[in-house]
């Protein structure tokens, strides 16, 4: 049995953070960084049964294509992803009542649908980008066992070696998507890449205030690393620990992400939300296809 103080649930009956309940959760999960975003699907969808909020986390549940769907959003940081990817798994595959791990477990569809700075120049101002690789700068995937066995060993050598990876820096890990959801989303109109996944916006992604980098080069050797045939396209700052803890949960990830800035060019777009309701609808269509 799981202890109340590693599994807590709320006097409701709901999970601790998401404050939702095993019945109100699909297969299918949409997950967003804005929680504004929520509303902006959630007006594309059918049968809608219900809106829930806690803090940054707002979830809905209803049908696209009569498909049953839910959004989350997750706000930002792999931290918070932590917690999102945990509480989806556990309203799935453990009973809240006895606290006991389901015998037979379910299996979840997890799509995240978010913005991204492109590193390529190829990668033009609203391309949608899917995360074939995601490598992880937060170092979450190292705090759970057997993370090796989900991981690209050979892709975290050489890209350790290629940007002389920094002793006082959290070792980086990489992680494939689900070639299922891949397979179902990537169409002429997508690109598939490498995305890193940030853990802040500043710094880890190399941008300069008032605070000089540890390496200031670490962006000209991340934009030259190719391993494999693979470049790495974008940065965001979600999919790594999507990726790597739904590998080890068992269920199926991708991320998709409309680059809103490419960082090679200067060039940014402030004003993406047409482009982000295009993608939206992409990824709503295909998936319930």
């Amino acid at each position: 049995m799981i202890e109340s103080s590693e599994l807590i649930i709320n006097p409701d009956g709901s999970i601790f953070h998401l404050h939702l309940k095993p019945e109100q959760l699909a297969d299918t999960v949409i997950l967003v960084g804005d929680p504004g975003r929520v509303e902006l699907i959630g007006k594309l969808l059918t049968d809608v049964e219900f809106q829930v909020q806690n803090r940054e986390f707002v979830s809905t549940t209803g049908k696209f294509n009569n498909k049953r769907i839910t959004v989350v959003s997750t706000g930002i940081g792999t931290d918070n992803i932590d917690i999102v990817v945990n509480e989806l798994d556990a309203l799935a595959n453990i009973d809240l009542h006895t606290r006991e791990i389901k015998p037979i477990l379910r299996k979840l569809n997890l799509v995240r649908i978010g913005t991204s700075g492109g590193l390529q120049d190829y990668l033009g101002v609203n391309s949608f980008v899917i995360s074939r690789k995601a490598i992880g700068f937060d170092g979450l995937l190292n705090f759970y066992a057997n993370r090796d066995s989900v991981s690209d060993l050979e892709f975290e050598e050489a890209f350790k070696l290629h940007t002389n990876w920094g002793k006082q820096l959290t070792s980086p890990y990489v992680v494939d998507c689900s070639e299922i959801l891949f397979s179902k989303i990537h169409q002429d109109d997508t690109i598939a890449g490498v995305t890193i996944s940030a853990p802040g916006f500043y710094g880890p992604q190399g941008r300069v205030l008032r605070l000089p980098l540890s390496d200031s080069r670490l962006n000209d050797k991340i934009e030259s690393f190719m391993f494999d045939g693979h470049k790495i396209t974008n940065f965001e700052m979600e999919c790594s620990a999507i990726y790597g803890l739904s590998k080890l949960l068992g269920h199926e990830a991708l991320t998709i992400c409309l680059i809103i800035a490419n960082r090679v060019k200067k060039e940014a777009n402030a004003n993406y939300h047409q482009s982000m309701e295009t993608l939206i609808q992409l990824v709503l269509e295909r998936l319930t296809i």
